[in-house]
């Protein structure tokens, strides 16, 4: 008997918004993104490993980590 497990990352845009980037300092979109990793038995995700939210700058390409809250209150269209 054998077991097929593993990890599962899906990747979904929750939405983009026009700010000062961080990084460059430009005044571009930012795309948020919601990275959800899941355990997975026989390729079926059973249980939420991780979630995380993501800022992208569509400028310079830079990417950082932002909160649950942060994420919800600027992911507007």
């Amino acid at each position: 008997m054998f077991f097929i497990f593993g990890l599962r990352t899906k990747v979904s845009q929750s939405g983009v918004v026009r700010q000062v980037c961080r990084h460059c300092g430009n005044h571009a979109a930012q795309v948020i993104t919601r990275r959800s990793t899941k355990f997975t038995l026989f390729f079926i995700p059973l249980v939420p490993v991780r979630m995380r939210y993501v800022q992208q700058c569509t400028f310079c390409g830079a990417q950082y980590e932002i909160s649950r809250s942060d994420a919800q209150r600027l992911a507007v269209g």
